[in-house]
């Protein structure tokens, strides 16, 4: 296995490149957004992943504007939930998400659709509201979240922009989800892995454990590094300082083949999640 670091980037199908490790925002107040967010660029992370349903984008955009590093290495993802009853009107709301994000320069790196949830008719305005993004420069990839395979092979039916270059959704041990996971593969969709420490939920597992006390590391290292050699972008989220740097301190070790095998039997499939499974 090539060593990694956490410079290590994934290409996209318009052969943009993203960073392999993101840094998660949800439900990061704002009070302490901005200064969780420096942390993270502080200990070398690039990649920050927001949404407008999070309610901080501004927070991020302060962050990234006021931070040292230079904004063309900062890679800012956000994500559009609900669509205007026009693509016209989507499409101010998600430049709306650009300006807070980056007054100055005027574009984000990736702009998802949140969810599929809000139906057919919905997912056509907001993606066609993207494309148009896309189009304008303000969105340099575009791509879905928590989209299944039925949903991504809609898109066909309007889409000028396909495949999505990215789509992300729940994944760690204990929720899988290998064939939405394959067919990405398959069609050069990025795979983003959202909820990889599994909300702590997980963390006195003892097969986890097990795992973390064999490489001398903390259980949330072990499943920010299973992901990371799934091939997947993990997106670790903490407003704990320490806890910010040890999730991405994860390249001074490496899970084994059977190390993985053992994290691969943990999957409990659809019951093993803790927010959204796809629909396929």
């Amino acid at each position: 296995m090539s060593e990694r670091t956490l410079q290590d980037t994934l290409t996209l199908a318009n052969t943009a490149k993203i960073p392999q490790l993101g840094f998660g925002v949800y439900k990061s107040p704002e009070s302490v957004c901005t200064r969780s967010c420096h942390t993270a660029l502080e200990n070398g992370y690039r990649h920050i992943d927001t949404a407008q349903f999070y309610g901080n984008e501004a927070q991020v955009g302060r962050a990234v504007h006021s931070s040292t590093v230079p904004r063309q290495d900062v890679y800012i993802t956000t994500k559009v939930l609900v669509a205007e009853d026009s693509v016209e009107k989507t499409l101010e709301k998600c430049v709306d998400s650009v300006r807070k994000l980056d007054p100055d320069s005027g574009y984000v790196d990736l702009f998802l659709i949140h969810s599929p949830n809000p139906g057919a008719a919905k997912r056509k305005v907001m993606w066609q509201a993207l494309e148009k993004l896309h189009e304008l420069g303000k969105a340099k990839s575009i791509g879905v979240s928590n989209f299944g395979i039925k949903h991504i092979e809609e898109l066909k039916e309007y889409a000028t922009v396909w495949p999505p270059h990215v789509n992300q959704i729940e994944l760690h041990p204990w929720l899988q989800q290998r064939d939405i996971v394959e067919y990405c593969h398959n069609h050069g969709i990025v795979v983003e892995a959202y909820c990889p420490l599994v909300r702590n939920t997980r963390a006195d597992n003892p097969t986890l454990a097990k795992l973390a006390n064999k490489h001398s590391v903390s259980p949330n290292q072990v499943l920010v590094r299973y992901s990371l050699q799934k091939g997947w972008v993990p997106l670790p989220k903490s407003d704990t300082p320490e806890r910010i740097a040890t999730n991405a301190n994860v390249f001074g070790f490496a899970l084994g083949d059977e190390d993985m095998a053992v994290l691969d039997g943990l999957d409990q499939g659809h019951a093993g999640a803790i927010v959204q499974p796809v629909d396929n």
